[in-house]
């Protein structure tokens, strides 16, 4: 039965081919040395227990190293990086502005879908403020019948959407959103709600009304 070659062991005074070939097979040529080898390759014949490659030397340990003193004072810590200085409180973000085209007319029914389309978006009634520049809201006119203390108490409550009209605004108090609706009334009413409306918006403005008439009052500076 004829033994499956393996790899020749190879000796420093190995210089060229076997001096007898096994079984009068022709020797096969030496393949040439890489360099020196981690460790010596299995002997030819029945194979045993593959031996651990050897672990590659470490450099001995410095042992005139002399040994760290107690350790000195500690090194001043190093300066905590300051804040950037906020922003001027005075400068605040300017709101969102929606403007929701509508007739005189139909100004105050555009606002109140504006109102619902809110309330269902997630907003709460306490976030909606509602100015109007002609007619009174019915809601307003009702409960104004009740007299001014009454009335404004529901506002300073804050628990619900407020109705009030444009020459009021300036008494109400700021809220996320202020709904405008131009539904007559002189320039001035639309300018001054326009106005009033801007500054009290914490983060949305919407105006419903003819947007020519809208665009020349906030283009002369709301």
């Amino acid at each position: 039965m004829p033994l499956i070659p393996e790899e020749p062991q190879i000796h420093e005074k190995a210089q060229g081919p076997r001096a007898t070939p096994a079984s009068g097979r022709t020797a096969p040529t030496p393949r040439p040395v890489p360099g020196p080898r981690p460790a010596a390759p299995p002997r030819p014949g029945r194979p045993g227990p593959v031996r651990p490659t050897a672990p590659a030397q470490r450099a001995p340990r410095d042992t005139t190293t002399t040994r760290p003193g107690p350790p000195g004072p500690a090194a001043p810590a190093a300066p905590v990086a300051q804040a950037a200085p906020a922003a001027n409180a005075a400068t605040v973000a300017a709101p969102q502005i929606q403007l929701i085209p509508a007739t005189p007319d139909g100004a105050l029914d555009a606002a109140e879908e504006a109102v619902d389309l809110l309330l269902d978006s997630g907003r709460t009634p306490g976030d909606v403020l509602v100015l109007t520049t002609g007619e009174p809201h019915p809601w307003a006119a009702h409960e104004l019948s009740f007299g001014d203390a009454a009335y404004w108490a529901q506002h300073d409550a804050g628990d619900d959407v407020f109705y009030a009209d444009a020459a009021l605004a300036e008494r109400a108090a700021s809220r996320a959103v202020v709904v405008v609706a131009v539904n007559g009334g002189p320039e001035a009413a639309a300018a001054r709600a326009l106005g009033a409306a801007h500054t009290r918006a914490g983060a949305l403005l919407i105006v419903c009304g003819d947007p020519q008439r809208i665009n020349s009052v906030l283009g002369a500076g709301v």
